[in-house]
């Protein structure tokens, strides 16, 4: 479960990127493992695409290791690294903009640990993938961003309210109102929408 970096984890992840910066990769690995899945969320929140998402998840942490040396505390490596996981993502869809879009049957040879519409979602069959793309499909954005960050990612509210910059009363009414849209576009809601939000 997703835990937000208390100030003592961002002086950590701090003392991480200094290490890094002198080549240390067990200071890599660390960072990778404390931050890899809610950077997966977010890139898969904007790409809406498990292989895109995966792809564009390691392509931050190989910048972060490139970039390191770039890298000026301020007491806040976090916001650093999802600003470069929002610069990936937009890459992708740049690229994506003169490629066609993966087909929906790639998505069952993914890792189901790391798909959107696996247990971890929605504990549904890959029969009903595609009926609770399109109910995805209804919301904007930043509303299915949040979803997948409190359900991929297990991220509370005030802590996707500190990744995305956003008031906790922003995130807090916007993620309940891409719950009700969810509700009334699904006859038969998975697991995560009839749990108490």
């Amino acid at each position: 479960m997703y835990r937000l970096p208390t100030q003592s984890d961002q002086k950590i992840y701090d003392e991480y990127l200094r290490r890094m910066q002198r080549g240390d990769r067990e200071a890599f690995q660390s960072f990778y493992e404390a931050e890899a899945r809610a950077v997966y969320a977010y890139a898969l929140s904007i790409l809406q695409n498990p292989q895109d998402a995966e792809e564009a998840m390691q392509d931050t942490f190989l910048t972060v290791w490139d970039r390191c040396g770039d890298y000026t505390s301020s007491g806040k490596p976090t916001a650093w690294l999802f600003t470069i996981a929002r610069n990936r993502c937009y890459a992708f869809l740049r690229r994506r903009a003169l490629h066609p879009a993966v087909s929906l049957e790639s998505l069952d040879t993914e890792d189901p640990s790391w798909q959107p519409y696996s247990e971890d979602m929605a504990g549904e069959r890959p029969a009903e993938r595609e009926t609770l793309m399109k109910a995805l499909s209804v919301l904007t954005d930043q509303e299915r961003r949040l979803i997948y960050l409190h359900v991929i990612a297990s991220m509370k509210h005030r802590e996707i309210a500190a990744v995305l910059n956003l008031p906790l009363s922003t995130v807090l009414s916007r993620y309940h109102r891409a719950i009700k849209k969810l509700r009334r576009e699904l006859s038969d809601p998975p697991i995560f929408l009839k749990k108490t939000t």
